[in-house]
């Protein structure tokens, strides 16, 4: 007989989607062209086999696959197995690098915890052309795998001057500095109490020294150092937000 119970699963846990539907029990979910054929012909999922929903809204529930024909299937809502709960507040603006490193940091970024990506074109960015589609793509597929209920917001690439004109004053913004500057434990540990942060990292070859004395000309600004070693731009992107999260982050235990 087969195993009512069984939840359908991959190399790390079990498998989950994120889906634009509202969740509740019974509802009737049509996963997209992608997702359908993900389930039934990569992971080979029959009627009756188990998996678990997110919306970034209605927390995890799970579900069934149901009415299976060749190229589509249906997932019912069974119940909530998690209540929402939504990622630390904090951005990550960064330079557009090169195809393969920009995968790396929206997957990285998504598993550390970030609610927001924002790509920033600055004087050296060389990569100005920005695929958001696959950075989405990116950030939902991390978002599956590290069990986050969210996935992070993807927004337009903005120029260096208009991110720093437009920034909320209320979020701090971590800039890593090779300039100079004290390092990130010791800034974030000093710095005042803030629920919404934002970290910026610049392109390869850093920020020059006009965009150095812009950013740091805004009172919301908290200069930091990464250390004496010279970083490649996806590596310090995901050393600061490894310092953050410790240290201002959800990192603590509940």
């Amino acid at each position: 007989m087969r195993d009512e119970n069984k939840m359908l699963s991959e190399p790390g846990g079990k498998l989950r989607l994120f889906v634009d539907d509202s969740l509740d029990a019974g509802a009737r979910i049509a996963p997209t062209d992608g997702q359908a054929h993900y389930l039934l012909h990569v992971m080979r999922a029959r009627s009756g086999d188990g998996l678990g929903l997110f919306n970034g809204r209605d927390g995890e529930w799970r579900a069934r696959i149901a009415e299976v024909s060749k190229r589509s299937c249906v997932l019912i809502c069974e119940a909530r197995v998690a209540e929402m709960r939504a990622s630390p507040d904090l951005w990550l603006a960064f330079a557009p690098i090169k195809k393969t490193p920009s995968d790396y940091v929206a997957q990285k970024a998504t598993e550390l915890g970030v609610r927001v990506l924002q790509p920033v074109i600055t004087h050296r960015t060389i990569a100005r052309r920005v695929n958001l589609e696959r950075i989405v793509s990116n950030a939902i597929e991390a978002a599956e795998q590290s069990e986050r209920y969210d996935v992070p917001e993807v927004r337009e690439p903005v120029a260096l001057d208009t991110l720093l004109k437009n920034w909320p004053r209320e979020r701090r913004l971590v800039f890593c500095d090779e300039g100079g500057a004290p390092s990130i434990a010791e800034g974030l540990a000093a710095a005042p109490h803030s629920d919404a942060w934002g970290i910026l990292t610049g392109p390869e070859g850093g920020f020059d020294d006009a965009e150095r004395a812009l950013i740091r000309g805004h009172d919301f600004v908290l200069p930091v150092s990464l250390g004496p070693r010279i970083m490649r731009a996806d590596t310090a992107a995901l050393a600061a937000l490894s310092v953050w999260g410790a240290l201002k982050g959800d990192w603590h235990s509940e």
